[in-house]
């Protein structure tokens, strides 16, 4: 038959310029997508043997070999798999070539401006579209192929320009070969040595290490296992070498795997010199089927609070790498795990670099954290030690998905914990504080601040270390944010020893303690309304306190009041947050009010009050770790007190 010459429609040609110049981001994956041609061609003769008798012998030695001729500058891919015959070639490969579609144009067009678009899923995952990214690194692309159980082959051959062409031959070897005729090196344009072992090397290793498949390519060095049986550059047979691993350990069973295997390939994709914290395995069947193997590090990594640190796991599809840090598969507050999800059939772009927003991403997504959760809960009831390793390195982290993830708030709080009254040394979880919580306690008490000894040492803990409350203690920032947004755990309301009014008293303390409390309540009226009207630039209410029994006031904020710490963090942030007065409390046992009471009664034109009363406002500020407006002020009225007593 002879040659047949076909023109690319001018659309068609603009198509073909934009699959070389924009749609991939590097160079390198032209191999990538050549390989894993190759590798779908191998897979589809192997399930085609097992259907045709007569194929069987075709499927002895399946793989995937590289050549390379640096006198003519070629390389090529050639694999012994199912081929195509003459029809399927102008038929899959012309799936560019052919379409001349202004639609197809339109929609690659929309793409390429906006990188969200989904392009056209009759594309994705067709041998036209991978197989033309070769024409980014070659002047001029050659497809020798024969399908396996016929005769004849068929020679595709282009320059990627006007012009492409088609002709049947005789003695094709069975499978397909892809001959490269490279461009020029050019570092700047990304164009490397693609004849050099070491750069083809570095590819496979990066994007095709697990295939199936062996990858085989002619050793430079003298030594070898294998030979080709082939002449080489007239120096007698040519050794090969393979250079792809073949090992996805998450493809294979557990008892096929050691834990020497899992820590070495943990090392290579997180780039950790130490051995994971725990590794989580897991396999999904059914309509959609993929594989994960996933790995908890034993220490966090320096960028892990940094901007514009990297997150994510490695996404490959069918074994073939497509992409590092893939964020849609695991979200900002498990960023440290690291690991491989393999998808069977997942919807990409035509570049196979960018994830559409589809159902099946989002599927994966939500099993893979709930995955992760629930071996974090075996870890901490099967594993206590292990477990506190990892809360003392990650915990502040996986707190932030109670700010994010509501969909498994709950199932964060279960495996979270946090310091406690109750124990001096270690932690203790929501579940034993509420196991723990005396008769008649409605509410968890907890305290924010900025560490265990200033949280202890707090005016607010004097009432509640009296009766005998566990307070939780939160110290971490995040504590301050998500502690607003979560109400509740197991029908026990999350309750600031710091905010709001402290009611400690049972039904029956509350009968005895009414009416010394509304006694108190009548001998300070007076005072109470003067030092609110004194102090009103600093504060909204001075009142009696319940929550003391040893200071003599402190600061406390209403129940829905953002906290000083956090005015402080959002500000930081660069957010204006309006200045909040927060709530002045007296104890009304303490000499120093009762003083104040009297002086009051008796004197009150007394202009030496309204010091005493701002500087009872100052001890309470400083006690709650807050700062003075006016520091030099407090200190002079201060030293002319201690002045007068002296």
């Amino acid at each position: 038959m002879p040659i047949e010459t076909f023109e690319f429609q001018v659309e068609a040609r603009q198509l073909l310029q934009m699959m070389i110049h924009s749609i991939y981001s590097n160079k390198d994956v032209f191999l990538r997508e050549l390989i894993s041609n190759a590798s779908d061609a191998l897979d589809k003769l192997r399930l085609e043997s097992l259907r045709d008798d007569k194929l069987r012998e075709d499927v002895s030695d399946l793989h995937i070999g590289i050549e390379v001729d640096k006198e003519r500058r070629t390389l090529t891919v050639r694999d012994n798999g199912i081929g195509m015959s003459h029809d399927e070639v102008v038929q899959l490969i012309g799936t560019i070539a052919n379409s001349g579609t202004a639609k197809f144009l339109k929609e690659l067009k929309e793409f390429k401006e906006a990188k969200d678009a989904a392009a056209s899923e009759e594309l994705i995952g067709q041998f036209g579209v991978g197989f033309y990214s070769s024409f980014m690194v070659a002047d001029e692309v050659t497809l020798l192929t024969r399908r396996a159980g016929e005769s004849q082959g068929t020679r595709w051959e282009s320059s990627g320009e006007g012009t492409y062409t088609v002709e049947t031959v005789d003695d094709a070897p069975q499978g397909t070969s892809v001959t490269l005729r490279l461009k020029p090196e050019d570092i700047e344009d990304q164009l490397f040595d693609y004849t050099s072992a070491w750069k083809i090397k570095e590819i496979v290793k990066r994007y095709s290490d697990f295939i199936t498949w062996p990858i085989k390519m002619a050793k430079e060095s003298t030594e070898s296992t294998e030979s080709t049986g082939e002449d080489g550059d007239g120096d007698g047979p040519r050794e090969v070498e393979t250079v792809n691993s073949m090992k996805a350990l998450w493809a294979r069973s557990r008892d096929e795997v050691t834990d020497d295997e899992y820590s070495e390939l943990y090392k290579h994709i997180s780039h950790d010199w130490n051995d994971p914290l725990e590794t989580i395995r897991m396999q999904a069947e059914g309509t959609f089927e993929y594989q994960a193997l996933l790995f908890i590090p034993s220490h966090p990594p320096q960028d892990l609070f940094m901007q514009g640190h990297k997150r994510g796991v490695q996404l490959y599809v069918k074994r073939v790498f497509i992409m590092d840090d893939c964020e849609a598969l695991m979200p900002e507050y498990l960023r440290f795990v690291k690991g491989v999800v393999d998808a069977q059939d997942l919807s990409l772009n035509v570049s196979r670099e960018i994830l559409q927003q589809d159902r099946q991403i989002q599927l994966m997504h939500r099993r893979l954290v709930k995955k992760v959760l629930s071996t974090l809960k075996d870890m901490m009831s099967g594993n206590p030690e292990r477990y506190a390793t990892f809360w003392k390195e990650f915990g502040r982290v996986l707190k932030e998905g109670l700010l994010s993830d509501f969909e498994n708030r709950d199932a964060i709080l279960g495996v979270s914990s946090f310091a406690s009254t109750q124990d001096k040394e270690g932690l203790t979880t929501l579940r034993q504080y509420v196991d723990r919580m005396k008769e008649g306690q409605q509410h968890i008490f907890y305290m924010t601040g900025e560490s265990r000894s200033a949280i202890e040492s707090s005016p607010h803990m004097e009432a509640l270390q009296a009766k005998g409350f566990e307070v939780l203690l939160l110290t971490d920032p995040v504590d301050e944010v998500w502690v607003q947004s979560v109400p509740e755990f197991d029908g026990k309301q999350l309750r600031s020893i710091a905010k709001g009014e402290v009611d400690l008293d049972t039904e029956e303390e509350k009968k005895e303690v009414e009416a010394e409390r509304e006694k108190r309540q009548q001998e300070f009226a007076g005072l109470l309304t003067w030092m609110t009207k004194e102090l009103s630039e600093s504060v909204k209410e001075v009142r009696l306190s319940s929550r003391l029994t040893v200071s003599p006031a402190c600061i406390v904020g209403d129940t829905h009041d953002v906290t000083p710490a956090l005015e402080n963090m959002y500000r930081a942030m660069g957010q204006e947050v309006p200045h909040i007065k927060r709530i002045l409390e007296l104890n009304p046992t303490h000499p120093l009010v009762t003083g104040l009471r009297t002086a009051h009664t008796e004197r009150d034109a007394d202009a030496g009050l309204a010091e005493a009363a701002e500087l009872l406002y100052g001890m309470a500020l400083l006690a709650d770790g807050g700062e003075l407006s006016d520091p030099s002020r407090f200190i002079k009225l201060m030293a002319d007190r201690l002045e007068r007593t002296l």
